[in-house]
């Protein structure tokens, strides 16, 4: 008041001093408070569990990385919402379920409504410098508003003004699945890393599941070896922001996208695929955000929707009610999770919808297509020299028991493990009378989830590019617009084949239902009941001319398990000519499990070997090399 009434009795000269001397003041009051809030980093890494000299691994070399555990938070129940880098870093950068928003299925490209941002759009608009050097992979197209810079020049030093807050990413790909597999790209990793340091296979444990030969124990080496690599790459970034004077002022992350790289661990939904390494530095000025001390381990189950709104809610920005998880760190936390939840969907050219749900203690984990066999023949894996010799010793009749599991023709339609007792998920408790309430209790957490995110993993992804086509809107809007999708109910027919026979009619007359993805899960039923459910064919046959072609392939895959293929082969034969990529592929899928009976489709499936989408070359690849017997290979 007294400034109001001296500036309405100055001159005019005086007023224009006053006002330049107070907004001169307000900018150092704003400059003050952005040098208040914190600048942050996230280093991650690819494809690595939580194997770390201060997560307890005594033959993993990490001085740098555990030097910065001794002053971190170390997170020990760091959960993915996926086992493979792309629809995990949808989630990260959007704070949303990669089966809400389209980004589930690897290598698609989905469509984001408008008001779906990724978190660096409203950092930016607080005042932040944001930079990622350099994978996005997000499955969206990446917004010219997401980023300052994104590239691999990008830097926190890149900023005009020192003193702007900054967030910044560096993802280091040193430990990704490509740089173990791969002779002349591992050797070139590491060439500077000195012998001492380097892991001898025949010393190191394997897990359980892994048959114990020279070839797997050596990839478990290589596996270690890159780890020692990456631990050094964290330093130099750490050592960067220490002599840029800012070591102090930087809430600093560490933690990986998934799972180890290698079979069983990337691409599903154990431990092993899901459980990382999460590091959070907090500098002394930071630290009234939580009840911090120096070397601290946190039990708190953390899932990577929760990344995003941390981040905000630490640089004082409004979470976004629409993101699904809540900040982990900062004043005025919700509770604790209860449980995480993860998903696998289409990983490369194959599909294999399952889903789990992680507490503190156990882990639950339901397959949608519990007849498909754990390793279906996945192009990049089985290139491989774990999956070779799993293989290998699998038609030697050497595989010990734990391994032996895995080469099942079928998978359990439920897992339940004790993950405190039984950490590798080896021993399946789902049938066990004792554990019956906890598998109920978590089955329901899991249908729930479905429920409330709205789950779109169980709407064919051709229909999924076809509603979108056709209603000209994100799947996340459509499955929640006027005439929502009816997700419980496309879930209660994709498992309601596994009540058997007594399900036949039932699926039968959902065949008719108004509903595409009802209709495909009726016909994947009723072919799952193949011998039960013959009385069903007529109504099959009718499918075959249904509106949906995806709903025809499934309709023609039942048809041929009924062993009445001669019409059904013809449907998929067509399919092979859709102009919708993802309808090729599936059909290419239905050929190549059909065996001996897809031999009159041999020149269909030869002339797709010229694909624009590269998952159906494979596919097709592969069936045509079971049919003729050969051995071409393709990337």
């Amino acid at each position: 008041m007294c400034y109001i009434r001296c500036y309405n009795a100055c001159s005019w000269q005086t007023r224009l001093i006053l006002l330049l001397i107070f907004t001169f003041l307000s900018l150092l009051a704003a400059r003050a408070q952005a040098s208040e809030r914190p600048n942050i980093l996230w280093i991650t890494v690819e494809d690595m569990s939580p194997h770390l000299g201060s997560y307890g691994d005594p033959f993993v070399h990490t001085p740098n990385l555990d030097r910065l555990a001794k002053k971190s938070i170390r997170y020990t129940h760091a959960i993915a919402t996926a086992p493979v880098c792309a629809p995990a870093r949808s989630t990260l950068i959007t704070g949303m379920y990669q089966t809400s928003i389209g980004t589930h299925h690897m290598r698609n490209q989905a469509r984001l409504p408008n008001d779906i941002r990724c978190f660096t759009e409203y950092l930016r608009e607080a005042g932040y410098y944001c930079t990622n050097n350099a994978k996005e992979d997000y499955q969206f197209t990446t917004p010219p508003t997401a980023w300052d810079e994104s590239s691999h020049q990008a830097h926190w030093r890149n900023r005009k003004e020192k003193d702007q807050p900054f967030f910044s990413v560096f993802n280091l790909h040193t430990t990704h699945e490509s740089r173990i597999a791969n002779d002349s790209i591992y050797a070139r990793v590491v060439e500077n890393l000195a012998d001492s340091i380097q892991q001898k296979p025949e010393q190191l444990p394997l897990p359980p599941y892994y048959p114990d030969t020279e070839l797997v124990r050596r990839d478990w080496a290589r596996y270690y070896n890159v780890i020692a690599v990456m631990d050094q790459e964290v330093q130099a970034i750490l050592d960067q922001l220490a002599a840029d004077g800012l070591a102090e002022n930087t809430i600093v992350f560490f933690f990986s996208d998934h799972g180890v790289g290698l079979p069983r661990g990337k691409r599903w939904l154990y431990d092993s695929g899901l459980r990382v390494p999460l590091l959070v530095y907090l500098p002394e000025k930071y630290r009234k955000v939580s009840s911090f001390r120096g070397g601290e381990v946190n039990d708190a189950l953390i899932s990577f929707v929760d990344m995003a709104p941390t981040v905000l809610h630490l640089a004082g920005v409004a979470v976004p009610g629409y993101m699904q998880g809540s900040a982990f760190l900062g004043d005025d936390l919700k509770p604790q999770r209860k449980y995480a939840y993860a998903a696998r969907d289409r990983m490369d050219e194959r599909y294999d919808m399952i889903r789990a749900v992680r507490s503190k203690r156990y882990k639950y984990i339901r397959y949608y297509e519990p007849y498909k066999p754990f390793f279906q023949y996945m192009n990049t894996p089985e290139k491989g020299v774990i999956m070779k010799e799993w293989r290998r010793l699998d038609e030697e009749g050497a595989l010990p028991p734990l391994a032996a599991y895995y080469m099942a023709s079928q998978k359990p339609q439920e897992e339940l493990f004790d993950v405190q007792a039984d950490p590798h998920e080896l021993f399946n408790l789902a049938h066990e009378e004792k554990y019956q309430d906890i598998l109920q209790e978590m089955r329901q957490a899991h249908i729930q989830w479905a429920e409330d995110t709205k789950d779109i993993g169980l709407i064919p992804e051709p229909l999924i590019e076809r509603l979108q086509q056709t209603q000209e809107s994100a799947i996340y809007s459509i499955a929640r617009g006027d005439a929502p999708l009816p997700i419980a109910r496309i879930s209660e027919t994709a498992r309601r084949w596994t009540e058997g026979a007594s399900a036949v009619s039932v699926l039968g007359n959902d065949l008719s239902d108004a509903d595409a993805a009802v209709r495909y899960w009726a016909a994947i039923g009723l072919g799952n009941l193949a011998a039960q459910a013959r009385s069903q064919a007529g109504l099959l046959e009718r499918n075959l001319q249904d509106s949906a072609m995806i709903v025809r392939i499934a309709a023609a895959r039942a048809l041929c398990k009924m062993e009445r293929c001669e019409v059904a082969i013809k449907v998929l034969q067509q399919a092979l000519r859709s102009d919708q990529e993802w309808e090729r592929l599936h059909a290419a899928i239905v050929l190549d499990e059909m065996g001996e009976q897809a031999r009159p489709a041999i020149p269909a499936l030869q002339q797709v070997m010229n694909d624009k989408n590269k998952y159906v070359v494979r596919v097709a690849n592969r069936a045509l090399n079971q049919l003729l017997g050969a051995t071409h290979v393709v990337p």
